[in-house]
């Protein structure tokens, strides 16, 4: 079993963070995901997903808040639609 890279941005400034989580996303190989730890809802940077990669990321959330947000960001094997979101 392989554990996924950890993300934890809580620490990285606001104006960099979006930058280093797509650096991330873009260099996992297919099938291959990675948690991202952050102190607010990301559901924000989950559009920007859906605008930049359509398609070919999932999104899972692993735990939401309140004061803590774990979300699994995977790059799809295959295109598919993306699934994990909610309210």
């Amino acid at each position: 079993m392989t554990h996924d890279q950890v993300l934890d941005v809580r620490t990285v400034p606001h104006g960099v963070r979006h930058a280093q989580i797509f650096e991330t996303f873009e260099a996992l190989a297919p099938g291959a995901g990675f948690e991202l730890v952050n102190d607010h809802d990301p559901k924000p940077l989950y559009y920007q997903f859906s605008a930049k990669h359509s398609g070919t990321f999932t999104w899972d959330y692993l735990e939401s808040g309140p004061d803590l947000w774990r979300v699994r960001i995977g790059r799809s094997e295959t295109p598919a639609a993306n699934k994990g979101v909610s309210s």
